[in-house]
Order: structure tokens, then C-alpha cells, then sequence
């Protein structure tokens, strides 16, 4: 098995960033993934005592199919956070500042009109994942499992309506929701799968159009009796890994 993509999403609910390679640590996440989140002004989140909540709470697709008209891209070196809407409008800002985050939260809600729920704040907090998980973790796609859904429906299913982390090759269909509890070594990295992922009606949006057209949770379940597409995974020992990289599935 291979590794053919790796991905990052630095806001939750925007853009994808393909990487070549990284490197993550011992009960982390894939660095800047999920590190940026507008929560909505009704949301309990504090961010001196960061805690996690459902989706819900933040702007994402699962409720804000538009935002997928945005175009976002995050510079770690810099800590530059641009983001372009369709009518050309944009936001360029610091986002580890204070003052950027402020800029670039009043630009989202400008976009969310009335999707925007009281008062919503743009957070950075150091060492705090915007995961839809209680925990940090990696997420895996198989595309030989993918790519049987798509046979079952007849249509093509964009693999980024799924936003998975890692996309690999080289296993049978659906071969990977067996692995709960196995351990994996993908490149330099040790990961052990922690559960299926079950999917939600966020995957509906197209991500090149913001249109919701498709439906896979209802194609999930009836074509094979469950939601599942992917795993999580959690990082058991830290490591370089990149696009081309071997996974193998240790036994024992």
C-alpha cells in the first residue's frame, strides 16, 4: 500500500492543502490541520480553557455549504492567513495575532450573512485541534473503497468531499474498516486505527461548487448497510511521512 495524497485543512470547514510531506508527533495531528476555527457566536468555547465540541458550534460544511466557495491557503512561516471569496473580495491577515484573527473573523461573517449565529469569533489556540473528534487524530481513505462506491451509484464522488488527511492505494475495497485496533507504519510514522469514520451530510457538498448534489451517507447505507467511508487513526510513535510513502499493516 501508498500513500498517493496528503492533505492539510488549516480552517475547519475551507480549503484543502495538498503537501508532499510532514511530520507529526506522538498523539498529534497532521501540523496545522484543523488548527483555525470560527465558532459561532452561541458556542461555549472558551479560549482559555479550550475544550471540544461538536461541529456545530463552528462554521462548517455540514450546515455552511457555501463556504466551499472560498479559497483559502495558510503560510506557517509567516503565520499568513488569505482568504478569497468569489466576487473577489479577500482577507489577508495574521492569523496567531489578535488582531488578524479579529480581521479575518469579521470577513467570514460578512460572507455568512445570516448563516452567522450572534457574535462569531475566529480562534487560534496553541496546541488545540478544531477536530470533529474528541482527540487529535489522522484521518484515511482508501481509494479502492471509494472508488467501488462510485461504481455502485454510477457517478464520480469528488475525493475531497471527504476531507481525509491520507489517501492511499493498494488495499481491497473496504479492507480498512477491519482494522479498528491494528496498527499501521505508513513512511516514518506509527499509527494505530481507532475507529471507522462514520459519515455526514457534509460530504453532500460539492467542493467545486458549493452545490449540495449528491448525498453519500444515503449511498453509503444503501449500497452496503453502513455510513462508513475511512478510519481515524492516532499517532502511537512520531515521524517523517510523505506522498509515495509505504503503509504496511503490522501483524503482532
Amino acid at each position: 500500500m501508498r500513500i498517493e495524497y496528503l492533505y492539510r485543512y488549516p480552517v475547519k470547514g475551507l480549503t484543502a492543502e495538498a503537501l508532499e510531506e510532514t511530520t507529526l508527533e506522538r498523539g498529534g495531528a497532521i501540523p496545522w490541520d484543523r488548527a483555525f476555527a470560527l465558532a459561532q457566536g452561541d458556542a461555549a468555547f472558551d479560549p482559555a480553557a479550550p475544550r471540544w465540541l461538536p461541529k456545530t458550534n463552528f462554521m462548517c460544511l455540514m450546515q455552511n455549504a457555501a463556504i466551499a466557495r472560498l479559497k483559502a491557503s495558510f503560510d506557517p512561516r509567516n503565520g499568513q492567513l488569505a482568504i478569497r471569496a468569489p466576487d473577489g473580495s479577500a482577507c489577508i491577515a495574521h492569523a496567531l495575532t489578535p488582531e488578524g484573527q479579529s480581521r479575518i473573523g469579521a470577513f467570514l461573517v460578512r460572507f455568512l450573512g445570516p448563516a452567522a449565529r450572534g457574535q462569531p469569533r475566529f480562534h487560534y489556540v496553541p496546541g488545540h485541534v478544531f477536530s470533529d473528534q474528541r482527540r487529535p487524530v489522522v484521518s484515511l481513505i482508501n481509494l479502492a473503497s471509494l472508488a467501488d462506491l462510485e461504481r455502485k451509484v454510477g457517478a464520480p464522488r469528488d475525493r475531497m468531499r471527504f476531507r481525509a488527511n491520507i489517501y492511499f492505494r493498494g488495499a481491497p475495497a473496504w479492507q480498512e474498516l477491519d482494522w479498528v485496533g491494528a496498527e499501521l507504519q505508513a513512511g516514518g510514522v506509527r499509527l494505530r486505527v481507532v475507529k471507522r469514520i462514520a459519515r455526514c451530510p457534509a460530504t453532500e457538498v460539492n467542493p467545486a461548487t458549493a452545490e449540495r448534489d449528491a448525498d453519500p451517507v444515503a449511498e453509503l447505507s444503501a449500497a452496503y448497510g453502513h455510513r462508513d467511508l475511512g478510519v481515524h487513526a492516532e499517532v502511537t510513535a512520531g515521524g517523517g511521512i510523505a506522498v509515495g510513502d509505504a503503509i504496511e499493516l503490522l501483524i503482532g
